[in-house]
């Protein structure tokens, strides 16, 4: 059972509206429904539409690794972490870099 907020985005969606934050809203969404696999779609999606979206790097690497896959969610956040830095974005790195070493242990 899908969170209201997932079926309004997706509603969303549906209608034509798509672009990076609707669907790294849905991702998230689908994250905390624990639908790791639509996370992942959607966030991959979102990162298509706007590479330098490191939040959506950042949850994409989370999605593959709750899917198993390791590697991925490192190119993920290897990825998102450049662009973290590119951006300035502080938060985005340090978490991304946090996952990393994490990952790598």
């Amino acid at each position: 059972m899908g969170s209201a907020m997932r079926e309004q985005l997706e509603k969303l969606l549906a209608s034509g509206r798509d672009n990076a934050l609707l669907r790294f809203g849905l991702g998230n969404a689908c994250l905390k429904d624990g639908d790791a696999a639509a996370a992942a779609l959607h966030l991959q999606q979102a990162t298509q539409q706007n590479p330098v979206h490191s939040a959506a790097w950042k949850l994409l690497g989370k999605a593959l690794l709750a899917l198993g896959r390791a590697d991925d969610a490192e190119a993920a956040w290897n990825k998102g972490l450049e662009v973290a830095v590119k951006q300035g974005d502080i938060q985005s790195s340090r978490e991304m870099t946090v996952f990393l070493k994490r990952l790598r242990r």
